[in-house]
């Protein structure tokens, strides 16, 4: 169960970059995963959910803005990467399987991001504009990075 959760904070990371940090950063500092001692042990630190969720937020703005850069840029991908493999870790570090949920996480990532650019051009073309693609993909992030961080 760990590693599917792992994975799927990954895909999440991959929809949204910071979503997944910010919800994990949430539920290690409100106890739902222990990592005291660990070197993840910051994501629980008094302020780190909140700049991880300023992030996300902004990320949810800027997403909407033509001059955005594909996801799949160099850096865009990487960043979604670390994010998931970070997010990933965490899950994995509070079961006793970091390196494990890193490498979930990560996998879960690139997934997300193929998967999500490729269901956000269909969805676009349904649509005819890519606002609504957006805003359902931003809610299906935000939506599964709660169901992910809450039961942890």
């Amino acid at each position: 169960m760990i590693l599917i959760l792992a994975l799927s904070i990954g895909v999440v990371a991959g929809l949204r970059a910071m979503i997944a940090p910010a919800a994990i950063s949430w539920a290690v500092h409100s106890r739902l995963v222990g990592l005291d001692g660990s070197w993840l042990a910051f994501l629980g630190w008094r302020y780190t959910p909140w700049v991880f969720t300023a992030l996300a937020l902004a990320e949810l703005v800027t997403d909407q803005l033509p001059a955005t850069p594909s996801r799949k840029v160099p850096v865009q991908f990487a960043t979604r990467l670390i994010m998931g493999g970070l997010s990933g870790a965490a899950i994995g570090a509070g079961g006793g399987m970091l390196f494990a949920g890193l490498a979930a996480g990560i996998a879960g990532a690139v997934i997300g991001t193929y998967g999500g650019a490729t269901a956000r051009s269909a969805l676009a073309r349904v649509f005819g504009a890519d606002r609504p693609a957006a805003l359902i993909e931003d809610a299906v992030a935000v939506g599964g990075a709660a169901l992910i961080a809450v039961p942890l």
